[in-house]
């Protein structure tokens, strides 16, 4: 994990970011407090906040008691650490959040608010995994199911064609 130590404008609406030092993780996570509320992840930082029993009070302290600028989550944001565009995606299989994230250094930034809903979502990785493996089980499933019934139709007209052709060579 490689944390930003540099200063580094918020990709939401072109603030200053504030550092937060989060003392248990040894990290700094980047916080739009005096703009639009947003919060930017390093490569890898969102793991140890995104469940309820993850301590985030540090970061609700930067945010405590401010007014938030409005920004148009639909626009593009460009990564403040490289530069890359960022990629809008959602945070679960539930398709409800969506969050920016960053291809080429892994970053991840979030509007105000999102952190709280995304947090809601899940109470432990076990259950976001388990959702995650329900989906894809019920996807696959379906798609092994028809794709099994072609098998057989398949087999099916196999042995009408070779029954065609037995009383046709044979004289059966």
């Amino acid at each position: 994990m490689v944390d930003t130590f540099h200063d580094i404008k918020c990709p939401a609406c072109q603030k200053k970011m504030i550092k937060v030092f989060v003392p248990r993780e040894g990290i700094n996570i980047d916080v739009c407090a005096d703009g639009c509320g947003g919060i930017y992840f390093d490569n890898r930082e969102f793991k140890f906040f995104d469940e309820p029993h993850e301590d985030i009070t540090e970061i609700e302290n930067a945010l405590k008691n401010k007014e938030f600028i409005k920004v148009d989550e639909s626009l593009p944001r460009t990564c403040p650490v490289c530069g890359s565009r960022m990629v809008k995606n959602y945070s679960s299989i539930r398709k409800e959040i969506q969050v920016d994230e960053c291809y080429s250094c892994g970053g991840k930034f979030l509007d105000y608010g999102e952190l709280q809903k995304i947090r809601d979502e899940y109470r432990t990785e076990s259950e976001r995994t388990e959702d995650i493996m329900n989906y894809v089980y019920k996807t696959v499933g379906k798609d092994l199911m028809e794709l099994e019934q072609a098998r057989e139709q398949l087999r099916q007209e196999r042995s009408i064609v070779k029954k065609f052709f037995d009383k046709l060579i044979l004289g059966e």
